[in-house]
């Protein structure tokens, strides 16, 4: 393998797949569209084996039997795609759930097209593909959802900057 060599887990998975994409994906500036096809490939390949096995925010590994994950590596793909070509926006990983806020009012139609929905009390969009059962009656805050799955921000630049996106 040549780009995911050090995923042990699909959070890792998929924070690498995105930090590689803002890289590689040709929309950006200095990207390479074979590379990009490779590395989507391998991911691919890797997202099949590595699915249903998690880590929460204390780096402990967990592997979910009791259910599979139903999201395919080309959701996610077509996901992290269309989010690098929406400028303004906030993209934050947190295990398996995707969170968007930033300039979100423009591309409100678009996060609805991917699957998102709006998170009133977060004023967020968020996107996961399985079901999602609480525990408890407790109201989650953004800081109590970093806390238990962990979190990787990329913030994406405004058009006029042009600029590679910025992991933050």
């Amino acid at each position: 393998m040549k780009y995911f060599n050090n995923c042990r887990t699909a959070e890792e998975l998929k924070k690498e797949y995105r930090r590689l994409a803002m890289k590689l994906h040709p929309d950006i500036v200095g990207g390479d569209g074979e590379e990009f096809k490779v590395m989507q490939n391998e991911f691919e390949k890797l997202f099949e084996r590595l699915k249903n096995v998690h880590q929460n925010a204390k780096g402990e590994t967990y592997t979910k039997t009791s259910e599979t994950t139903t999201e395919t590596p080309k959701e996610f793909i077509h996901i992290i795609d269309t989010l690098i070509s929406l400028n303004g926006l906030e993209v934050e990983i947190c295990g398996s759930w995707i969170w968007v806020s930033g300039n979100t009012k423009e591309h409100k139609e678009a996060l609805k097209q991917l699957g998102f929905k709006f998170a009133y009390k977060k004023k967020a969009w968020y996107f996961h593909k399985d079901k999602f059962r609480k525990k408890s009656h407790e109201e989650l805050t953004m800081d109590d959802i970093r806390d238990m799955f962990g979190s990787q921000k990329y913030k994406q630049q405004q058009e006029e900057e042009k600029k590679l996106p910025v992991m933050v």
